[in-house]
Formats: C-alpha cells, structure tokens, sequence
C-alpha cells in the first residue's frame, strides 16, 4: 500500500471525526481500509515464513509452516 492511500485513509478519519462523511467516501474508506489490513496480513505471513525457531530438542521450526494451517481456517 502506497503513502498515498494512507494518506487518504487518515484524511477520511478526520473528516469523519470532524464533519461525516457521505456514503461514497464510506465506502472508500470501507474499501482503503480492508487493503490496508490485508497488506498488513501478507507483511505479518512473509515476516513469518522467514522466522526458525531453535526447540529445546534441537530441531528447527519454521514459524509460517507451524502457523500456516491455522490461519487458513
């Protein structure tokens, strides 16, 4: 997600605070936020698929492979 959109996406929460918005910008905001938390998610999925943990037993698990099925449910 570009600067841009996040740009619009705080300029939409003050308007919002401070005037309301009409239903089109709530709609875009509806839209600009749901990008955002899913561009979120994809960061959180990669920063996961690249994190090994050491177990006490000396075996080595891959934090995204462990976590992987349970997001997906």
């Amino acid at each position: 997600m570009d600067n841009l959109k996040i740009d619009r996406i705080n300029t939409l929460a003050h308007k919002a605070k401070s005037v309301g918005l009409t239903e089109e910008e709530k709609k875009e905001q509806a839209q600009l936020r749901k990008e955002y938390i899913a561009t979120i998610r994809m960061n959180l999925r990669t920063q996961l698929d690249n994190i090994d943990i050491k177990e006490h037993d000396g075996s080595i698990t891959n934090l995204g492979e462990k976590y992987a099925n349970k997001e997906r449910h």
